[in-house]
């Protein structure tokens, strides 16, 4: 057999050009995330190759029964590690984003047993890291968001999330490195929730408990799409657990960047009892109002957020909510007549 060896002038501009190109696997390529994450990673010059994330139901209602219905299902992770050959990080950003919806197979199916088929075949097809993004909304009504295994849903959907982290965390891994992306409530120029959220702040019912100076986890999908590059590509050991950080915004601030006025401060009294009572009368519907009453507490309370490791290693992108929220003073969302906005007030 005949070697032929590269000259050492050909070695070297070899190692100047480095590695070739990673390749990158996105799952939900055609959501609101998704395809943000697509876009993001190719400006950044990654190549992205999108999966269709193949449409599972589960019965478990616990991590080992999860685990169970994960390691029958060998057709299905062969097909996704074939998918995946060649890549070097694969993304999940699949799932069903429904806070409001009631329990079915198929939320748990998506948000629950969806992300362990996809790290048992990243380990398969031998990826080196798989970035799932799951929600901060499994850590529920506790004072402050954190990185911590500690979880307190309060949906069906917020439930589904955080089984889907516990059996991520039971699961015995291989040598692709799973980590978990808390998101918080991601906003955007394309996204309804965002579009209301604009005229909402630009109403009347814009309010605020107390002097409105509370954090709030409301962020920018821009920033989640750069936190998620920094986590797919970082060299180094990244936790199984990492929380989008903090784009340093307060309840007020959120109100007047997306509705270009102060909102209304109420008592913080009031708003807990009406919470109170909100979430009773919810659970005797089967939670159906759960996910409105949800963003009505956020609204007036905001959430603090914990440093985590993105403070810790420098990996905190730039802020870029107030950004989007306030280009949307300058687009009406569909539906919104001009002559239902109010005039702004002035700063103080």
């Amino acid at each position: 057999m005949t070697q032929h060896l590269s000259s050492p002038q050909a070695s070297a501009v070899q190692q100047q050009a480095g590695p070739p190109a990673s390749v990158w696997v996105v799952l939900g390529s055609t959501g609101f995330i998704g395809a943000a994450v697509c876009a993001g990673l190719r400006e950044a010059g990654i190549t992205v190759r999108t999966v269709q994330a193949p449409r599972l139901e589960s019965s478990a209602q616990d991590a080992a029964g999860l685990l169970a219905e994960a390691a029958a299902l060998e057709a299905v992770r062969a097909e996704l590690a074939a998918a995946f050959t060649g890549a070097r990080v694969v993304v999940n950003a699949a799932g069903l984003a429904t806070p409001g919806g009631t329990d079915s197979p198929a939320l748990r199916g998506a948000n629950s047993l969806l992300p362990l088929v996809i790290a048992d075949a990243a380990d398969s097809a031998g990826l080196r890291r798989f970035v799932h993004l799951s929600s901060a909304a499994v850590q529920g009504h506790r004072p402050y968001l954190d990185e911590t295994g500690y979880v307190q849903p309060f949906s069906a959907y917020s439930r589904s999330k955080a089984l889907g982290e516990r059996a991520l965390a039971e699961r015995t891994g291989g040598g692709c490195s799973a980590v978990t992306i808390r998101a918080t409530s991601v906003q955007g120029p394309q996204r309804p929730t965002t579009a209301k959220l604009a005229r909402l702040a630009a109403s009347p019912l814009a309010s605020v408990a107390g002097d409105g100076t509370a954090p709030s986890p409301v962020s920018s999908v821009d920033a989640l799409v750069e936190f998620i590059t920094t986590v797919g590509s970082y060299a180094g050991d990244v936790p199984a657990v990492v929380l989008q950080p903090w784009e340093r915004s307060t309840v007020a601030g959120v109100l007047e960047a997306a509705g270009g006025r102060k909102p209304v401060r109420l008592p913080a009294w009031l708003c807990r009892s009406a919470l109170w009572c909100g979430y009773r009368l919810s659970g005797l519907a089967g939670e159906r109002l759960h996910g409105p009453l949800r963003r009505l507490e956020m609204m007036w309370f905001g959430q603090r957020q914990v440093a985590g490791w993105a403070e810790a290693t420098g990996s905190v992108p730039e802020p870029r909510v107030q950004e989007i929220l306030s280009s949307l003073q300058n687009s009406e969302p569909a539906g919104y007549r001009a002559s239902e906005r109010l005039p702004e007030r002035v700063s103080r």
